[in-house]
């Protein structure tokens, strides 16, 4: 049985990843004023960074089309379609409505499109497991029921270190945004059963709120020696391979990977901005 993965450009992939070729992105797009981008691997995330810091106006994300979808779908004999939280993004009804297109005429295809809830490297943990599951020839309806069994269970947290997107979109006000900046108050989030974002703590400083995000691992992670850590970060390696390091210290994951933000993380996670899925 061949299958293949397909998923939004909200998951975040290394240079491995990305060279083994087994995960096809379909590109979300941006725009920041007059400027658009297109979310794929010519995308140049510095550039985009400078951008948003340039400009007054929060950053604008749009969907790829069912179109965009479909065209991934004739390669393989079964189709795993994984998209960001559909409670921050339209991607998984387009994602849906393609497969329902495409099925009008293909009734045999096997097609399911996964929510995942989250965002950013929870998709790439997620579009792995697919992927294990599929080399020990488990059956398409064990993949789903073992995956949504994965994603029920999966915790994603980010802290963020520029609090500048979440003033522009309205999210914090400029007064609070202001204070919050002067006293360095670090927001640690993280997303909720319904793949919503919610606050999880604040903090004084990069380093409490590193600290911080170390420690909620062990409150909210169970069984870690059977789970893979997942780390993306908005350009800032250094930080990142840091973070592993204290981890591995305190926690025995069963691996622990480290990605680059791709356009939409970075969108929302913003320079120095760290994510992090177990």
């Amino acid at each position: 049985m061949s299958i293949k993965v397909v998923t939004d450009s909200g998951c975040d992939l290394n240079n491995k990843l990305k060279q083994e070729r087994e995960i096809d992105i379909v590109p979300l797009s941006i725009q920041i004023d007059d400027k658009h981008y297109k979310d794929d691997e010519q995308l140049n995330t510095e550039d985009l960074l400078k951008q948003m810091k340039n400009s007054d106006s929060v950053p604008k994300t749009a969907s790829p089309s069912p179109m965009e979808f479909i065209k991934r779908f004739k390669e393989a004999e079964s189709i795993f379609v994984v998209t960001l939280s559909s409670s921050l993004s339209s991607t998984y009804n387009n994602a849906m409505m393609a497969k329902e297109m495409y099925k009008e005429q293909f009734q045999d295809k096997f097609i399911h499109v996964f929510d995942s809830l989250s965002a950013s490297v929870a998709e790439t943990l997620i579009s792995l497991k697919i992927l294990e599951l599929a080399k020990k020839n488990h059956k398409n309806l064990e993949i789903v029921e073992k995956v949504n069994e994965y994603i029920s269970e999966m915790k994603t947290l980010f802290v963020l270190d520029s609090l500048e997107n979440l003033i522009k979109s309205g999210r914090m006000s400029r007064l609070k945004g202001r204070i919050a900046t002067a006293l360095n108050i670090k927001p640690i989030l993280g997303g909720n059963k319904e793949g919503k974002i919610e606050l999880v703590d604040r903090v004084r400083g990069s380093k409490k709120a590193f600290k911080r995000l170390i420690e909620l691992i062990g409150e909210k992670g169970e069984k870690l020696e059977e789970k893979i850590l997942g780390i993306a970060h908005c350009n800032c390696l250094e930080k990142a391979e840091k973070f592993k390091e204290e981890v591995m210290k305190r926690y025995n994951f069963k691996d622990i990977i480290i990605v680059d933000a791709g356009g939409i993380s970075t969108v929302y996670a913003n320079e120095g901005g760290l994510i992090i899925a177990f």
